[in-house]
């Protein structure tokens, strides 16, 4: 059975794939600094889900300090449509934070960024 599985992972495509010597290498954890109030560090990534209409992903917005917010939207969202329900979901509650972490790429967080400064506050993290 051994020699069977050794010869599936060696042909198998997805295996050779990920295979860790294939990725890139990782970069240390940074530590999060523990915020001193609700709504001061936020992260906020999106997941998709089962297709219902035209929307089909939700964005997950987390406070560091106590709460998570869901915000149900459109399965390909661009960076302009996540500021604007974020500034519709998040902002107009609790107000703007101070740090923003996220597990886009940085072309997606600087168009964020940007759509952002372009409309309001240039205090923006």
């Amino acid at each position: 059975m051994r020699d069977d599985v050794d010869t599936y992972v060696r042909t198998c495509l997805i295996c050779q794939q990920d295979k860790a010597d294939h990725q890139k290498k990782v970069g240390l954890l940074q530590l999060l600094l523990i915020p001193k109030r609700p709504w001061e560090s936020v992260s906020m990534t999106t997941s998709g889900l089962p297709k219902v209409g035209d929307l089909g992903s939700i964005i997950v917005v987390v406070d560091h300090f106590k709460i998570c917010t869901f915000i149900v939207a459109p399965k390909h969202i661009t960076a302009e449509g996540m500021t604007h329900l974020f500034f519709k979901h998040v902002v107009n509650y609790w107000g703007l934070p101070k740090d923003i972490i996220s597990d886009r790429d940085s072309r997606f967080t600087g168009i964020f960024r940007s759509s952002y400064s372009n409309s309001s506050d240039p205090n923006f993290p």
